[in-house]
């Protein structure tokens, strides 16, 4: 028996909103996916207008917030991962914040 080794390209995202409770993204095959907020603390500390400013990366396969410096692939919101993020690199994060620097490296 022969088993094709052809992968095949997942749904892409194509929009998504950011409310306070949750991180919203339609994706190109016509689903919508939803995963709490608090899964991302870099978009729970951010400002409204901070998370209301993202771009599509990699032709839709993450998202990307530049002033939160927060990336998010489309097959980890599918495969329902969080964040990755350690605990010391979030409070360095923060900490950069509240002297007002951007967070970004």
């Amino acid at each position: 028996m022969n088993i094709s080794t052809v992968e095949t390209q997942g749904p892409s995202a194509t929009s998504a909103k950011v409310n306070d409770e949750i991180l919203l993204v339609q994706l190109s095959d016509g689903r919508a996916i939803s995963v709490p907020l608090a899964w991302y603390p870099r978009l729970v500390h951010g400002t409204i207008a901070e998370r209301n400013r993202w771009r599509l990366i990699g032709n839709g396969r993450g998202l990307h917030w530049p002033d939160l410096d927060e990336d998010i692939s489309v097959d980890n919101l599918l495969s329902g991962k969080p964040s990755g993020e350690s605990q010391g690199s979030l409070k360095r994060w923060l900490e950069m914040r509240s002297h007002g620097k951007n967070g970004n490296n």
